[in-house]
């Protein structure tokens, strides 16, 4: 079911799913496919698409170039994300805290898919909810998004870089 592929411009690309959906028309039933793909360079940069085509090979390509399209960056401290954070997308909600160097992945099905492509090596994450696929990476997405860099938070707060305020 999940599939890695080294893409030739330095992506790891992985195949979440591949469905096969069907139309009913006045001569029968016509099938086509639809393939979630999730996209990254290891180091921070990931993005995710269904492509949909009449051909599972298709599918699998336009899921591809419409990730790269979408792509965002995720701040990394190490191996491991910032602090802990949640993602929700319909009825899926991932749980996804950092981890200390040596921990590994504890992360099922699609999740592990999506850290092992962003470049997060430590994470602890539980899945609450809906075990959709498509949701379920949505939902890790919708996290991952979330996480601001320190300095990101520094400036929404109004600290100036030189000094050190402490409450």
């Amino acid at each position: 079911m999940y599939g890695r592929r080294e893409s030739h411009s330095g992506f790891k690309e992985k195949v979440i799913c591949i469905n096969r959906v069907s139309k009913v028309v006045k001569g029968g039933k016509r099938f086509s496919f639809n393939a979630l793909i999730v996209l990254g360079d290891g180091n921070g940069k990931l993005g995710s698409a269904i492509g949909k085509a009449n051909d599972v090979s298709d599918a699998i390509q336009k899921g591809v170039e419409r990730a790269k399209k979408e792509m965002i960056s995720v701040p990394l401290i190490g191996t491991t994300i910032p602090y802990a954070v949640t993602g929700r997308f319909g009825a899926s909600k991932i749980l996804m805290k950092p981890a200390y160097p040596g921990t590994g992945m504890i992360a099922g099905g699609p999740m592990r898919a999506v850290f092992e492509c962003a470049g997060i090596k430590d994470i602890i994450s539980k899945s609450l909810g809906s075990n959709n696929p498509f949701n379920l990476v949505y939902a890790a997405f919708e996290g991952l998004r979330q996480i601001k860099t320190e300095e990101q938070v520094k400036k929404l707060r109004g600290i100036e870089e030189g000094t050190n305020e402490t409450a």
